[in-house]
């Protein structure tokens, strides 16, 4: 079990290229999707397909659609950011602001008329790499008396976490993309690939061999006693040393 907890907390999406020349072995792209296969879906509906593309023309033509620049993104991403490691820290929540461009730091950020009539290709933010996951649902299919599908959503969620541990245990970087589930770059996927109208794209993954050792950056969580309550909410812990000797191993 103790392996299981380990492979959790390595876990990471990586943002960097993928040797497009060394191809991901079929035997362990068949272990990442079995792993998606029998991720917990609500009611068992398995309501996902997947297309799995590697044909290096298919991916460098998604590579080539363009994608604006969003201002709401940017807006509440602001909102997760922390502009020191030491608040980063205090915080244990959120993320670096050093990862992103400084006009996308400032609390009153507004798109120049330039920036909001410039687009970039994909591959510019998101270098391409030898096989990409695109993950597409039926949004006319929904959980019974689940509003706004919630539990088709977390299932979907089951269903990358699933996968990016399976590639994380095979030595595959994995890194997941949702640009591509939002108009009009949907749009374009969905030309490319030939899906049908009604199917909705999820999200997707980059799956490849870094060509380059990943950046160090902190990572941060709450601790467990944070953000559990013993046994009615506002009882803040666990109190038992039973429990601490699980949380610390």
């Amino acid at each position: 079990m103790q392996d299981i907890l380990k492979l959790i907390q390595q876990r990471k999406s990586l943002r960097i290229s993928f040797d497009t020349e060394r191809p991901v072995a079929k035997e362990d792209l068949g272990k990442i999707l079995e792993a998606g296969r029998w991720a917990p879906t609500a009611h068992n509906m398995q309501n996902y397909e997947i297309v799995v593309v590697d044909d290096k023309k298919i991916l460098e033509n998604i590579g080539k659609i363009k994608s604006p620049i969003s201002e709401i993104f940017v807006r509440e991403n602001y909102k997760q950011l922390s502009f020191s490691e030491e608040e980063l820290r205090r915080k244990r929540v959120g993320i670096s602001g050093a990862m992103f461009p400084p006009s996308w730091r400032n609390p009153d950020f507004k798109l120049s008329e330039a920036e909001k009539k410039a687009v970039w290709p994909l591959d510019k933010s998101f270098p391409t790499g030898p096989v990409l996951l695109i993950v597409i649902y039926d949004p006319d299919k929904r959980a019974p008396a689940s509003e706004g599908d919630f539990l088709g959503i977390i299932s979907l969620g089951c269903v990358m976490e699933n996968m990016w541990l399976m590639a994380n245990s095979l030595g595959i970087g994995f890194h997941i993309m949702s640009v591509l589930g939002a108009d009009p770059v949907a749009k374009e996927v969905k030309r490319i690939l030939d899906i049908p109208k009604q199917l909705k794209i999820a999200f997707a993954c980059r799956l490849g061999y870094p060509v380059s050792e990943p950046a160090k950056y902190l990572r941060v969580r709450r601790d467990v006693e944070d953000f559990t309550h013993h046994n009615r909410f506002g009882n803040k812990g666990l109190d038992s040393q039973e429990y601490r000797k699980g949380l610390r191993n």
